[in-house]
């Protein structure tokens, strides 16, 4: 249920929130407006036990929340990847079904083609991604590197192909906590996933069916 959920929050590219909030917003403000943003959620609340969000000024409250969803949106799709690249190999029309073993080492095996079809993609996606969001560098001040566009909510990036994005404000306040929640599960599951496979040389869904 919660990769369905990821998958459902990722194709709905929605906005894990902010509204407008001026640079020059005082201390106190900054706070509740960082404590009032979604993925906070009871019995924990804001958690923030290093005190990030006291030190940042507004852009960078919004920098952070962009660097977190897109990360937790990484995160879901290399989840994802873990599983249904283990499950199939062996079977798979790609790669003549050549490509074995745990999911780590399944990259190093594709041929060098598809590392130039990948890296495009990347580089495609992220072009858009910074060309969306961030301000040109030439007119940035030399003190505000990475500055957001004013009108930039971060992790909206308008790709919504399936209609999932809520009209009423409170739905979509609960729909951008969930896929907060299930990015911030997924990098910690991800993370686990290499670590296992590091360590032992064997495939998640190796150990799955051998519970």
């Amino acid at each position: 249920m919660k990769l369905v959920l990821s998958a459902v929050a990722l194709l709905a590219g929605t906005a894990a929130g902010f509204a407008p909030v001026s640079s020059k917003t005082s201390c106190s403000s900054l706070k509740a407006f960082a404590e009032d943003l979604p993925g906070a959620l009871a019995p924990v609340g804001f958690f923030d036990p290093l005190g990030f969000a006291e030190k940042a000024d507004a852009n960078t409250l919004k920098r952070y929340r962009e660097a977190e969803l897109t990360h937790g949106r990484v995160a879901m799709l290399a989840v994802l990847g873990f599983l249904v690249g283990e499950k199939v190999e062996g079977s798979s029309f790609l790669f003549d079904a050549q490509v074995s073993g745990p999911a780590i080492t399944h990259i190093p095996q594709v041929p060098e083609g598809f590392w130039a079809l990948l890296l495009l993609s990347i580089g495609a996606a992220e072009q858009y991604r910074a060309e969306k969001g961030w301000v040109d560098p030439s007119e940035v001040p030399v003190d505000q590197p990475g500055l957001l566009r004013p009108e930039y909510i971060p992790g909206d990036l308008g790709f919504d192909p399936l209609g999932l994005k809520p009209e009423d404000p409170e739905e979509f306040k609960v729909m951008q906590t969930k896929e907060l929640q299930n990015g911030r599960l997924a990098m910690l599951a991800a993370a686990g996933f290499l670590a296992q496979e590091a360590v032992d040389g064997k495939g998640i869904v190796e150990h799955l069916q051998a519970m």
